[in-house]
């Protein structure tokens, strides 16, 4: 299975539809959005063509055939929920691949790995799954030194990078969980 993991689009017109290109030549399984998709948050700048309501269709229509799973960000709201056609407002969600390995969900701020600003607060996993996780804006993919046998990873941010570059995330389920994830660049146009 491939999935394609985003973060942190926070209504970047612009971003959000480099993102679709990216999704519609990668051809995911799934695509795993974690969190702050429509709004920029008090604390960020606005991002390059900030206009969430030109994003709402976008997501929903990449939705429309089951593929998204989404969890809540920080920035996001009940109005959120009611202008998206799916769910996005849990905290965290697992998803199985098809090797039965747990991919834990969430953005990073309620539950996270302890890196770069994002709490240090996972649940019980078991051995080889992944926190896969957003808010810092900062690319991961590494063990998780306080919690053995963990993988992190987050994609870095599609609209605001607090690293210097716009990514996202792949996954391959074939590949053991050091290997499986990779990070995808997008250059601005």
């Amino acid at each position: 299975m491939k999935f394609l993991i985003a973060s942190d689009i926070h209504g970047s017109a612009y971003w959000a539809g480099r993102l679709m290109d990216e999704i519609a030549r990668q051809q995911p399984d799934r695509v795993l959005l974690l969190g702050d998709l429509l709004y920029h948050g008090p604390r960020n700048d606005l991002p390059r063509d900030y206009a969430p309501k030109r994003v709402i269709p976008l997501l929903n229509d990449l939705a429309a055939d089951g593929r998204v799973v989404a969890v809540r960000g920080n920035c996001e709201a009940e109005v959120d929920q009611m202008v998206l056609t799916f769910p996005c407002m849990a905290d965290s969600t697992i998803v199985l691949d098809d090797g039965g390995r747990q991919l834990f969900c969430t953005h990073g701020h309620v539950y996270g790995a302890g890196f770069h600003n994002s709490v240090d607060n996972l649940p019980a996993l078991p051995d080889g799954s992944a926190i896969v996780y957003g808010h810092t804006h900062v690319k991961v993919n590494e063990a998780v030194p306080a919690h053995p046998g963990i993988w992190a990873f987050n994609p870095g941010s599609v609209s605001i990078p607090k690293d210097g570059t716009h990514s996202y995330g792949l996954y391959d389920s074939t590949l053991p969980v050091a290997e499986a994830f990779s990070h995808v660049v997008m250059e601005e146009e």
